[in-house]
Formats: structure tokens, C-alpha cells, sequence
């Protein structure tokens, strides 16, 4: 995510919820953080496994 938009949303998400002056830095610290979390990517590996068809016989 760009870091232009990753403040916008941030500031938008700690006016909303902060309460003070400090509140409002630690939210915006913390959601501009959690942003950029959620940008990166990770090490695992994705494993797509064949589904498995099981029928039901009812005699």
C-alpha cells in the first residue's frame, strides 16, 4: 500500500477512534503500523490439495 494513503487511512481510523492528543498518536502509530503489515509478504507456502469426493450409499 502506498505510504501516502497508509497515513490517510491511519489518520482517518485515529481521529475516529482516539479520545486525546496522546491516544490519537499511539492509534495512528498503531494503525499505520498494522497497514503496513499487511502489505508484505510472507514466507509461507500455499498448498492446494485435491478434495477428497466420499459417496454416500444409503441401501
Amino acid at each position: 500500500m502506498n505510504n501516502f494513503f497508509r497515513g490517510i487511512i491511519a489518520a482517518w481510523g485515529a481521529k475516529k477512534l482516539g479520545g486525546g492528543c496522546f491516544s490519537t498518536i499511539v492509534i495512528f502509530i498503531i494503525i499505520y503500523v498494522l497497514l503496513g503489515k499487511c502489505n508484505q509478504k510472507s514466507n509461507a507456502a500455499v498448498v492446494l490439495l485435491p478434495a477428497k469426493v466420499v459417496t454416500v450409499v444409503k441401501s
